[in-house]
């Protein structure tokens, strides 16, 4: 069976993580996040502060601009050596996750996976947002700010840096439904009916079916 792959683009705070985790655990299949910067880097034989610093950033030599906005090829706005460190470490992420992809199913979170992953023949991509005091209330439930008001600046930020991110790289809009193939408002539905909901798609689209749940009879 050919091998296929989840993709999950998120606002930050909306539990995109915790839904591709729980995506990953009912299939029985990887789940890479940050760890895959790690994974990249070791493969590129690099060092992982580098996919670390870029990570979900556009190249360095672009901030304080908005030539993101102008749909150019970032390889040749200039020659830079910062520009050529950032496309390296970009193009080296996006070769680790082509042959994850070719080399097992699994759940790939951010970093334009989408995108870079837009022409495998078995893909669904998903898209989690949520109202903002939601988000809030997640990001301080896990201990990332201490106060509403750091939580929400920080998610309006991070949006703002993924967002940038997806725009200058891919040819597509980041949250616009038209990019993915289902989004959700986790404001309005459990994370569980989410994956009960994607989990149905993946088998009327492909035919595959969730793991079953293992049983304890003692």
């Amino acid at each position: 069976m050919q091998n296929y792959v989840i993709t999950i683009g998120r606002q930050f705070g909306s539990g995109g993580r915790e839904l591709g985790k729980l995506i990953a655990s009912t299939f029985g299949i990887k789940f890479y996040d940050k760890q895959l910067l790690t994974e990249a880097a070791r493969h590129a034989g690099m060092n992982p502060e580098l996919f670390e610093d870029a990570d979900e950033r556009v190249p360095s030599f672009l901030n304080g601009m908005f030539a993101f906005n102008l749909g150019m090829n970032p390889t040749v706005l200039c020659g830079c050596e910062n520009t050529i460190s950032d496309e390296v470490i970009y193009n080296q992420q996006s070769e680790f996750m082509k042959k994850l992809a070719e080399k097992e199913p699994c759940v790939i979170v951010g970093r334009t996976a989408d995108y870079i992953l837009r022409d495998h023949p078995r893909t669904v991509n998903i898209f989690v947002h949520a109202e903002m005091p939601d988000c809030v209330a997640r990001i301080l439930r896990r201990g990332d700010c201490k106060s509403v008001a750091e939580a929400e600046a920080k998610a309006r930020k991070i949006n703002k840096l993924r967002s940038n991110f997806y725009n200058f790289y891919s040819e597509k809009r980041w949250g616009d439904a038209t990019s993915y193939d289902l989004t959700f408002n986790s404001s309005k539905i459990k994370m569980e009916d989410a994956v009960a909901i994607i989990a149905e798609y993946i088998r009327r689209r492909y035919g595959i079916e969730p793991v079953p749940e293992k049983r304890d009879d003692r």
